[in-house]
């Protein structure tokens, strides 16, 4: 297989501003998101739309995954407040509720404590990179009409964004680049409109509590910014380096420019001014962002730690190709340049590929880009030290905070594609919460660890009517962490993950109470399906959740077996006793109590032999009805970007492959894939990347198979197709 051939061809190229489609460079750990300049000159130009009344923001962020901000409390708050009892069967359980209310993805009637908990930390924008014109002393922002003759594209090969255009008459000719083991950006500017006043400027912002914007522009005495004297540069041969100091409540990081022949000042309290030296045509220079390393900014490691460092894997021969990099005479944006064009080609030649271009079927190209462009996408947005937001590192929703329910849509492809290194950092990140979260099932009466919903790095839950009533969430670190174990069986593995297993393991046996029908769950509780919220008090035994119970128990026991322990009966008496799913004439429902099935969100039954595999519970000829009925007449406006991958998953396995394709290219709203890869669903939610994650885990499981599947090649896909496929895990 050409497998540089094969990404290529999905270079993302563009000639004219898409305000839905900017092009990201990023590692996984840190990401910046350009307009057509091949910079952030024009942000009001890709608005993340308002909701209501809340101000519009911009995807064109800078983030990394150490990057937070808390606004100080006008006093203490805790989640006690927002704590109400529900009864269940074991008597009345605490949850963390809201006093308010979320309507249509708005938060109505909170008080100020609930509020504060939901929106802090937030994650935080760290600066805004651009052009300007300096006129007759003054600085002028670029416009849109500026900009003529533009053509810019992304090179998924190397991770290199090239963007070329003519200004004022000048052309200017732009490099973007990203250091794969470090949070530090390659810029490179040539033309003659540096002699006529073009200059680059880096603007601060402060933390923002706002819903989906990482960057409050209204606050300037809120925050501090000092620039240093220069220095010579401890990365960059021959370059002298600037240092930024930034202050913001608690988090406190530096940015720090380095180049040759430029000048660096402080033109504004949160302003800095990059000029070329006299009579200069170029400026190739870095700018590196590093935490301070205390408060709410969470140290990434010592500087110059290499990612592979960080995530504890990575091919020895790329990262030894990125060190020899290091203080070479290259000047600084292009030694970052250098790094990025050593690392990506190792990227993209390692773990799996499919190749679905000698297809005649015209749907097979399109499937083939999108596959290519979430590869890039995840590996820059969801493979850091934290379980990423929806939205990755280009901008916030949720303010930045990550959903647990939605990490293994982040993630679990990594394993499929043979990238457990990129999967690693964030399963990791479980075993610091392992305490708060032992506390939460030890105050609602339960064994082990309950994970929480919409959380910060700290684990802390947040006050929620839905959030914290979710039960999908507790299997996912076991499910992740027994496809690391499929793609490197090793007692290694076993070893590290198994109190994450093991706790996760607890809480669910423990959750689940006896009947006389069998192990039950719930009351209260809201299935993936989030359209029972009203009703969280009476739901019962949702189908995906009861399947999900059933298997993941079981790879529960199966680790203590492969660690040579003694099992725990519990677990096994669980999973063997849970009640079987309701059926309703002839499909699953969704729920075990009135009204059983509403036909709108996510059709999670279908979960339950898709994204899992055959259990005891479910059969085959009903899920194959159920699916059928899905697809007759499901109200598609209300779906989410990975309820595609779901239903291909499904058809897959009932082996319908043709059911499965036409799934994942299913012409409706929340399935639009832009041209730059983004997984589009509302003006509030430019992109979804639980929709890239999902799509390449469907795709792995259609190629490579699943455990006694069909044995044909490429059983997912129609016997027709050209399907070359190599490196990839097969499914559970």
């Amino acid at each position: 297989m050409d497998r540089k051939a094969l990404v290529r061809r999905h270079n993302v190229r563009q000639a004219h501003v898409d305000s839905r489609s900017p092009v990201s460079v990023g590692n996984g750990e840190f990401a910046f998101t350009l307009d057509l300049t091949g910079l952030q000159s024009l942000p009001d130009s890709y608005p993340v739309g308002a909701r209501d009344e809340l101000p519009p923001g911009t995807l064109l962020g800078t983030q990394a995954q150490w990057g937070w901000h808390a606004i100080p409390p006008a006093r203490p708050y805790d989640l006690s407040a927002s704590t109400i009892h529900y009864d269940s069967p074991r008597g009345p359980v605490p949850y963390v509720d809201m006093v308010g209310d979320i309507v249509n993805d708005r938060e109505t009637g909170t008080v100020r404590a609930e509020t504060w908990l939901r929106a802090n930390p937030h994650r935080l924008d760290l600066g805004r990179i651009g052009f300007k014109l300096v006129e007759d002393g003054t600085e002028r922002a670029l416009s849109e009409a500026d900009i003529t003759d533009a053509e810019q594209t992304l090179d998924l090969w190397t991770g290199v964004v090239t963007s070329s255009f003519m200004l004022a008459g000048h052309p200017v000719h732009v490099t973007t680049t990203c250091h794969p083991q470090r949070d530090e950006l390659g810029i490179r500017v040539e033309s003659p409109a540096l002699r006529e006043g073009l200059v680059v400027t880096v603007d601060f912002p402060y933390g923002s509590e706002a819903w989906h914007d990482a960057a409050d522009w209204t606050s300037p005495d809120a925050h501090s910014t000092r620039l240093r004297e220069s220095e010579a540069s401890h990365l960059h041969a021959g370059s002298t380096a600037w240092t930024c100091s930034r202050e913001l409540d608690n988090s406190r990081y530096q940015v720090v420019v380095a180049g040759a022949d430029l000048a660096v000042e402080q033109s504004g309290q949160h302003h800095l001014r990059i000029t070329p030296g006299p009579g200069q045509g170029l400026m190739d220079f870095s700018v590196a962002f590093i935490s301070a390393g205390d408060g709410d900014c969470i140290p990434r490691g010592e500087p110059g730690m290499s990612r592979a460092a960080v995530a504890g894997a990575g091919p020895a021969e790329v990262t030894a190709a990125v060190g020899r990099l290091e203080n070479s005479a290259l000047p600084a944006g292009s030694s970052v340049a250098a790094a990025s064009e050593a690392y990506w080609p190792g990227f993209w030649l390692s773990g799996g590929a499919i190749e679905l271009a000698a297809t005649d079927d015209p749907r097979a190209q399109e499937l083939e880009r999108r596959i290519v462009l979430s590869q890039y996408l995840t590996a820059i947005n969801c493979s850091g030290s934290l379980p990423p937001q929806e939205t990755g590192l280009v901008c916030n929703s949720w303010r930045g905070r990550f959903h647990l329910e939605m990490h293994w849509w982040h993630a679990a492809h990594f394993a499929h594609w043979n990238r457990v290194e990129l999967l690693l950092p964030s399963l990791r990140w479980y075993s610091t919460v392992l305490k708060v979260s032992r506390q939460t099932a030890e105050m609602q009466g339960f064994d082990g660890v309950r994970w929480p919903k919409q959380v910060g790095p700290d684990g802390r839950e947040s006050p929620s009517p839905i959030g914290t009533f979710l039960i999908w969430q507790q299997p996912h670190p076991v499910h992740l962490a027994e496809l690391v174990y499929r793609a490197n069986p090793s007692r290694k593995v076993l070893e590290e993950f198994a109190e994450i297993v093991f706790e996760s393991a607890a809480f669910m046996a423990s959750f689940a109470h006896p009947t006389p029908r069998g192990f039950e769950l719930g009351p209260p509780l809201i299935p993936a399906q989030e359209s029972y919220g009203s009703i969280r008090a009476s739901v019962t035994n949702p189908t995906f959740e009861l399947a999900y119970w059933q298997w993941a128990l079981r790879v529960a026991a199966t680790w203590r077996e492969r660690l040579g322990l003694e099992p725990v009966p519990a677990w096994l008496e669980v999973a063997d006793g849970l009640v079987s799913p309701r059926v309703i004439d002839g499909v699953y429902a969704a729920i075990d109590v009135e009204p059983f099935t509403i036909r709108t969100d996510h059709p999670s039954m279908l979960c339950a032999l898709g994204v899992l595999p055959q259990t005891s519970l479910i059969d085959k000829d009903i899920m194959r009805a159920t699916l059928a009925g899905v697809l007759a007449d499901w109200d598609w406006d209300s779906t989410w970007g990975w309820d595609y991958p779901v239903m291909a998953m499904t058809a897959a396995r009932l082996e319908d492959p043709e059911a499965a394709v036409n799934a994942l290219l299913l012409g409706v709203g929340k399935n639009t894939v832009l041209p730059n890869g983004h997984n589009r669903q509302t003006d509030s939610l430019p992109l979804y990347l639980p929709g890239n994650g999902g799509l390449l885990a469907a795709a792995a499981l259609m190629a490579a198979g699943w455990d006694g599947g069909p044995e044909r090649h490429a059983p997912g896909f129609p016997p027709g197709w050209a399907v070359a496929w190599e490196g990839l895990v097969p499914a559970p």
